[in-house]
């Protein structure tokens, strides 16, 4: 079998015009406390990817422009709308009163594992990734609608957050979209 690799000019891709005005993802992902700005930019590649909403960035989350979180997103700071918020728990209050149903992405009591999660048409989701050693703040997840984790199976009991993200929002963005893989 030989499949030869395809060149970046000859993948079929947005101008960032184009992503501006493309119908978006029904999905926003919400960084509280984020500390590392690689994190930071490969959540920003994977939203650009998906086509999702928005981003929100709060607490000690770094905001764009800083050049270690341009070395991971390779310009998606500039095609995703992003927000800094300060205050996580007052952006969980107000995407609510939006009707925006909000998931925590952690590990807890009661949790929805993410396989067995089905998103409801035409609603929009807050995904939202918490500290990678303090995880989501637990006053964060006391306002959540639900919280979702992702099934594990190793020794270990975490994932990184960007490839949580990563994890999380191709799961939605496929279920949302009604797209099964092979």
């Amino acid at each position: 079998m030989s499949n030869r690799k395809l060149k970046n000019s000859e993948l079929p891709r947005l101008s960032e015009s184009e992503f501006k005005g493309a119908d978006k993802t029904p999905l926003i992902i919400v960084l509280d406390n984020i500390r590392s700005l690689n994190n930071i930019g490969s959540v920003f590649r994977t939203a650009d990817a998906f086509l999702v909403e928005k981003i929100y960035l709060c607490g000690i989350t770094a905001k764009p422009p800083h050049k270690d979180i341009h070395k991971t997103a390779l310009g998606a700071t500039e095609t995703v709308d992003w927000e800094y918020v300060e205050n996580t728990l007052d952006l969980v209050e107000k995407l609510k009163s939006e009707n925006t149903t909000i998931l925590s992405i952690e590990q807890a009591e009661d949790a929805v594992m993410l396989d067995t999660f089905s998103p409801s048409k035409n609603q929009k989701y807050a995904v939202i990734f918490g500290n990678e050693v303090k995880g989501v703040d637990q006053k964060v997840v006391n306002a959540s609608d639900s919280v979702i984790e992702i099934p594990q199976y190793g020794t270990k009991h975490s994932l990184n957050i960007s490839v949580s993200a990563g994890v999380v929002v191709w799961d939605l963005f496929s279920k949302m979209k009604g797209f099964t893989p092979k």
